[in-house]
């Protein structure tokens, strides 16, 4: 069978083949080629094996994935497939195919293969589900639980509420839909941004697939065979958003050693057998950990064991009584479970892939979403002839309201699963919906949302013009008004009795136009001022308690960290009527004086600068064009802005997170279409087209879509 691979200007690979199977195996070729590195580094981090050429630093992950069974559960969904359908199990096996065709060449291109002594592995069928498991794992922010736990047994049930929010570990995005009603052409456009950390290279691959069946161009998720999250067929668009739906519990587990292993204590009172064996996890440089590997009735263990909490785990403690003296349990619970769906029910949602590529209309794309598992999200679509879709996709577990909150005890009844939600739909109003993580038609499946600012300001943004164009979106996608600000800034004018640089500094940030400009030197004192505040508020002694996380996993303690809880929470805590006896004034006007002592030098892009996560760090020079290891670019936006850079206040104003991606599908003709990546299609450091695209994602500007052939340069990856 005949493959063709074609590039854009931007070096984004279009591919053209007789038939879906030769089209992914095309795809996998393509994408070891430009992504060798990525893909090695992505398959090593669903077995748990990272630690062997990253080295120590990897470890704590590691040994999460292999607690957590990430790779025995791909496994098991593969199985699972191909016995449930498995024609998408023959389109899974022949992507990887073609990662395993070019692999070896695409290491040749990528020194990092040399630096670290990494000879590129083999891609089993399974590896694409593993993959997509290893980067949602998280996605919906279980370790969430764990914090929730600790701020209710210092502080009290009513610190859910106060500290909602969508948290400095978890995913979210920007999308809306406008439907034809409101554009220029009479047909819909979809557009927004997915936020997650900003990786290099990106999380997202820019793609088109064409064969006979369909031709489809979208984001791709490297490692995972077709387009999952964003893609334009032509006829029908969509695109989705981190419905921040909770899908996975935590259990605390009471474990007993016997002579035949390990067991558990169920809920009928009685002690059941847990699966157990161990592992060696190899370390670069280091001698091998050896770890053991329990899995309950509800789910594998992830934290502690038999013999006690050997990752201090703490006594069970669901609510502040539940933690006294008088709960016969505590102090008993020696380990935590994890129990999430596709561990259950063997099933990834992978069924959905062909179907999305297949579809044609909006109906198409919901019959394909009825598969779709993990992670839980909010989808948007819209069709040329005129229909629109706006539903929850995702399988979310219907059981008791305390297993969403934190953890709960394995041995008590009333935790079990019961079946799953439907999945709630919903639709415009205006001719508009709009998604930004904020509650929603996901209401019901969740317990903490975004604040509403982003979704409100896009709803602004798109009231102010009756008809859009493509081109009109950038400046919803730019836009820096920092709609929490209002909190702080009250506070800052209730206040009186100040030094008379404090009242200037003051003044200035009443006066101030709220937007967070990369240019803006009144932004950059509000960003010190609102540091100082979330520093004086975590110093004081009322939170003492949470300010030392119990010693969990590594890799969970971003969800513990009380500064960054207290920086994203900031709007919530001013705001309350009473906040535990803390002197928030004081706080304040303590944060004022402070940096009206010491004022910032700079604009607001001096200091929030572009942080992305590298597996490998650059050596001096390795990354040429536009970018550079030590100028990390300087960005506008911040965490409640359309244009969200997440800075952690009291923390860092450095961003890790912010858009992985912006588009714009346009259903009147798909070539007027834009997207645009943080850095470029090719993962290689130093090619043409490693970091291209940064300057466009830097100024807002997105890149078109091109669907002639005519207009692309066929190259010579092409065999078969």
């Amino acid at each position: 069978m005949t493959t063709e691979t074609y590039r854009d200007a931007w070096g984004i690979p279009h591919l053209r083949a007789s038939g879906a199977r030769e089209l992914a195996r095309a795809q996998g070729r393509v994408t070891a080629r430009d992504r060798a590195w990525q893909l090695e580094v992505e398959r090593h981090r669903a077995r748990g094996t990272s630690a062997s050429f990253l080295g120590a630093g990897a470890l704590s992950w590691d040994v999460l994935a292999r607690r957590a069974r990430l790779d025995d559960t791909a496994r098991r969904c593969f199985a699972a497939l191909e016995h449930r359908d498995p024609e998408t199990a023959d389109w899974v096996r022949a992507y990887t195919d073609g990662i395993n065709e070019g692999l070896a060449a695409g290491a040749r291109r990528d020194p990092a293969f040399a630096r670290t002594g990494l000879t590129p592995g083999h891609w089993r069928p399974w590896t694409p589900l593993g993959v997509w498991l290893a980067t949602h794992i998280l996605f919906a922010g279980f370790p969430a639980k764990l914090w929730r736990e600790q701020a209710i047994r210092h502080l009290g049930p009513g610190a859910v509420g106060l500290f909602a929010t969508d948290g400095p570990g978890t995913a979210g995005s920007n999308g809306w839909l406008v439907s034809g009603e409101r554009t220029a052409t009479g047909h819909a456009l979809i557009a927004g941004d997915p936020h997650r950390f900003i990786e290099d290279p990106g999380v997202y691959q820019q793609i088109r697939l064409a064969c006979p069946e369909f031709d489809v161009v979208g984001l791709a998720v490297p490692g995972v065979p077709g387009i999952a999250h964003f893609g334009h067929t032509g006829t029908v668009a969509w695109a989705i958003t981190n419905a921040m739906a909770d899908y996975q519990d935590l259990y605390r587990e009471r474990l007993r050693r016997t002579g035949a292993g390990v067991e558990a204590l169920g809920p009928d009172g009685t002690w059941h057998r847990a699966a157990r064996h161990t592992e060696t996890v190899e370390i670069a440089g280091e001698s091998p950990v050896e770890i053991e590997v329990i899995e309950t009735d509800r789910g594998p263990v992830i934290a502690g064991g038999p013999e006690g909490p050997d990752a201090g785990v703490p006594a069970y403690g669901g609510t502040a009584a539940a933690a006294g003296a008088t709960d016969p349990d505590r102090g008993e619970a020696r380990a935590l479970a994890l129990r999430y769906p596709p561990r259950v029910t063997g099933d990834l949602g992978f069924g959905a892939l062909l179907p999305l590529l297949r579809a044609r209309t909006v109906g198409d794309v919901d019959r394909a979403l009825d598969a779709w598992t993990e992670p839980v999200n909010v989808v948007q679509a819209a069709d040329t002839a005129g229909g629109t879709l706006h539903r929850v996709a995702g399988r979310v577990p219907d059981r008791a309201a305390a297993n969403r909150l934190h953890p709960v005890p394995a041995w008590r009844p009333g935790h079990a699963w019961h079946g799953t939600h439907e999945t709630p739909y919903a639709g415009l109003t205006d001719g508009v919906a709009v998604m930004a993580n904020q509650r929603g038609p996901a209401t019901p499946l969740g317990v903490e949302f975004a604040p509403p600012h982003r979704a409100d300001r896009i709803h602004a943004l798109l009231d102010a013009r009756r008809t859009w164009t493509a081109d009109g979106m950038a400046e919803i996608h730019t836009d820096t008004l920092l709609g929490s600000a209002g909190a702080l800034l009250d506070h800052l004018a209730a206040l009186d009795g100040l030094t008379p640089s404090a009242a200037r500094l003051r003044d200035r940030l009443l006066a101030w136009d709220r937007r967070m400009d990369a240019g803006s030197t009144d932004a950059a004192a509000y960003a010190a001022v609102r540091g100082a505040v979330v520093r004086n508020l975590a110093a004081d002694p009322v939170f003492g308690p949470l300010a030392e996380p119990p010693a969990y996993p590594e890799v969970l303690l971003p969800w513990l960290a009380l500064v960054p809880r207290i920086g994203f929470a900031l709007e919530h805590l001013l705001r309350a009527e009473e906040l535990y006896g803390v002197d928030r004034p004081a706080a304040v006007r303590a944060a004022l004086e402070e940096v009206a002592a010491g004022p910032p030098v700079g604009a607001w892009s001096d200091t929030h600068r572009l942080a992305p996560w590298r597996a490998l760090p650059y050596e001096p020079g390795e990354a040429a064009g536009p970018y550079e290891p030590d100028a990390e670019p300087g960005l506008g936006g911040d965490h409640d802005c359309v244009l969200c850079t997440s800075a952690v206040p009291g923390l860092t104003d450095r961003a890790a997170r912010g858009p992985a991606a912006r588009y714009v599908w346009d259903l009147s003709d798909r070539a007027l279409s834009r997207w645009v990546v943080p850095f470029g299609a090719d993962g290689v450091p130093g090619a043409a087209h490693h970091h291209d695209q940064l300057p466009l994602w830097l100024g807002g500007e997105l890149a078109p879509v091109v669907t002639d052939w005519a207009l692309l340069e066929r190259t010579e990856e092409t065999d078969d």
